[in-house]
């Protein structure tokens, strides 16, 4: 069968003379022959050599397609999906912030999880970033005390999966899809002393409600020296540069009360 020839098969080339329509585009265009895969128009030199379905069935040594966008399309839809269909019966839930680099004999360590104890008591889930640290501290608090204990990892070279006292984990390959499950799931925040990926959560939180893109939850910084020295530039020198607008003081509690930060964070929640 030559490579024009049509059987019933869309994915095919048409004849010189007509597209998939029945219209004669080559009549029409001095690019000549026409040839519609889809929504999608091709001409002249653009008409491909080849077709879908022998693509799809002939033999292939080459596995570069692993790595192109369309795979990779797929690869975070399923993402979402295994995200939505883990967590959709999850139930109220808190997201816990901090470093992963705090270690199990430090006062943050302890305090975490104190708070992920004091949390899941209540019969509401606690949720990190899965990994060591302040991360783990949490989880621990939440998990030892029979609730619901959840870690969302995300694929990193340096990082060792999901810890060991998260009874709910799913790792991530996509900072997006992860944060969209922080986001969705969680109806209040604690964030604890932390680094970059702290902060990236701490912004991308108050990106979203400033700009109305979620709704308001109740998000509380614990450790009001460690926070406070940023907030202070936060409203002085980039306000008054024009570059934001005035945080809302109702948007972010400042604490050092282990107890006032858990009871902010659930205060959210409709029980």
């Amino acid at each position: 069968m030559s490579e024009h020839t049509v059987e019933n098969d869309t994915d095919r080339p048409m004849d010189e003379s007509a597209d998939m329509s029945g219209n004669d585009d080559s009549d029409h265009s001095p690019l000549g022959e026409s040839y519609r895969r889809g929504p999608v128009l091709l001409r002249g030199s653009m008409v491909p050599h080849d077709n879908t379905t022998a693509n799809l069935l002939k033999e292939e040594q080459s596995t570069d397609w692993l790595h192109m966008d369309p795979w990779r399309v797929l690869r975070i839809q399923a993402e979402f999906v295994d995200g939505f269909g883990a967590l959709a019966e999850l139930g109220p839930a808190v997201s816990i912030f901090g470093s992963a680099r705090s270690k199990e004999n430090e006062p943050d360590y302890q305090t975490a999880v104190r708070m992920g104890a004091a949390i899941a008591k209540q019969n509401i889930a606690v949720i990190t970033g899965g990994g060591p640290g302040i991360m783990e501290a949490a989880n621990r608090g939440a998990s030892c005390a029979g609730g619901k204990s959840v870690g969302l990892g995300i694929e990193l070279p340096h990082e060792q999966g999901i810890n060991q006292w998260a009874n709910l984990g799913i790792s991530f390959r996509y900072f997006f899809v992860r944060k969209t499950m922080f986001v969705k799931y969680s109806s209040g925040v604690i964030v604890c002393p932390g680094g970059f990926g702290t902060l990236d959560e701490l912004f991308e939180l108050l990106t979203l409600v400033q700009t109305h893109k979620v709704k308001s939850i109740p998000i509380v910084l614990f450790d009001t020296a460690y926070w406070r020295g940023l907030f202070d530039w936060l409203g002085s020198n980039v306000q008054n540069r024009g570059f934001i607008s005035p945080l809302d003081p109702e948007l972010v509690a400042f604490t050092d009360d282990p107890d006032e930060a858990v009871q902010v964070a659930v205060s959210g929640i409709v029980r």
